[in-house]
Protein backbone atom coordinates (compact mmCIF):
# COMPACT_ATOMS: atom_id res chain seq x y z
CA UNK A 1 0.00 0.00 0.00
CA UNK A 2 1.50 3.51 -0.99
CA UNK A 3 2.34 5.54 1.85
CA UNK A 4 0.34 8.52 1.19
CA UNK A 5 -2.96 6.31 1.62
CA UNK A 6 -2.21 5.01 4.80
CA UNK A 7 -1.53 8.73 6.15
CA UNK A 8 -4.63 9.94 4.44
CA UNK A 9 -6.79 7.00 6.12
CA UNK A 10 -5.57 7.83 9.53
CA UNK A 11 -6.64 11.25 8.71
CA UNK A 12 -9.86 10.22 7.66
CA UNK A 13 -10.32 8.32 10.99
CA UNK A 14 -8.67 11.09 13.53
CA UNK A 15 -9.54 14.52 12.33
CA UNK A 16 -13.30 15.31 12.24
CA UNK A 17 -12.74 18.41 10.30
CA UNK A 18 -11.23 16.67 7.36
CA UNK A 19 -13.66 13.70 7.54
CA UNK A 20 -16.58 16.55 7.71
CA UNK A 21 -14.89 18.17 4.24
CA UNK A 22 -14.33 15.01 2.98
CA UNK A 23 -18.36 14.20 3.43
CA UNK A 24 -19.12 17.25 2.19
CA UNK A 25 -17.27 16.95 -1.23
CA UNK A 26 -14.50 14.36 -1.64
CA UNK A 27 -13.12 15.58 -4.53
CA UNK A 28 -11.78 19.11 -2.96
CA UNK A 29 -10.86 17.47 0.22
CA UNK A 30 -8.48 14.98 -2.14
CA UNK A 31 -7.24 17.75 -4.26
CA UNK A 32 -6.39 19.66 -0.75
CA UNK A 33 -4.37 16.30 0.24
CA UNK A 34 -1.39 17.87 -1.71
CA UNK A 35 -0.67 20.49 0.75
CA UNK A 36 0.13 17.88 2.81
CA UNK A 37 2.78 16.60 1.08
CA UNK A 38 0.57 13.44 -0.04
CA UNK A 39 0.32 12.45 -3.51
CA UNK A 40 -2.02 9.87 -4.30
CA UNK A 41 -2.20 7.72 -7.72
CA UNK A 42 -5.45 7.52 -9.72
CA UNK A 43 -6.66 4.12 -8.26
CA UNK A 44 -5.88 5.39 -5.13
CA UNK A 45 -8.65 8.53 -5.29
CA UNK A 46 -11.05 6.25 -7.44
CA UNK A 47 -11.23 3.79 -4.79
CA UNK A 48 -11.99 6.85 -2.19
CA UNK A 49 -14.41 8.15 -3.62
CA UNK A 50 -16.16 4.83 -4.44
CA UNK A 51 -15.66 3.89 -0.61
CA UNK A 52 -18.76 4.54 1.00
CA UNK A 53 -18.24 8.20 3.01
CA UNK A 54 -19.98 7.46 6.25
CA UNK A 55 -17.51 4.40 6.99
CA UNK A 56 -14.79 7.09 8.27
CA UNK A 57 -17.43 8.11 10.57
CA UNK A 58 -18.27 4.63 11.97
CA UNK A 59 -14.59 4.01 12.08
CA UNK A 60 -13.66 6.56 14.07
CA UNK A 61 -16.15 6.04 16.68
CA UNK A 62 -15.05 2.91 17.43
CA UNK A 63 -11.37 5.22 18.43
CA UNK A 64 -10.40 5.92 21.43
CA UNK A 65 -11.39 9.57 21.79
CA UNK A 66 -7.98 10.62 23.16
CA UNK A 67 -6.68 9.18 19.40
CA UNK A 68 -8.99 11.66 17.99
CA UNK A 69 -8.23 15.33 16.88
CA UNK A 70 -10.61 17.37 18.23
CA UNK A 71 -13.00 19.93 16.38
CA UNK A 72 -13.94 23.61 17.70
CA UNK A 73 -16.85 23.62 15.24
CA UNK A 74 -20.61 22.15 15.41
CA UNK A 75 -20.45 18.49 15.26
CA UNK A 76 -20.72 17.15 11.94
CA UNK A 77 -23.85 16.00 10.09
CA UNK A 78 -23.83 12.23 9.97
CA UNK A 79 -26.61 12.49 7.10
CA UNK A 80 -24.77 13.87 4.79
CA UNK A 81 -23.02 12.22 1.89
CA UNK A 82 -25.55 9.63 2.37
Amino acid sequence: MHRSIEILIGRLVTDEEFRAAFRRDPRAALANVAVWGLELTGAEMSALLDTDRLLWDRVAAELDSRLQKASLGPPPNQDEGS
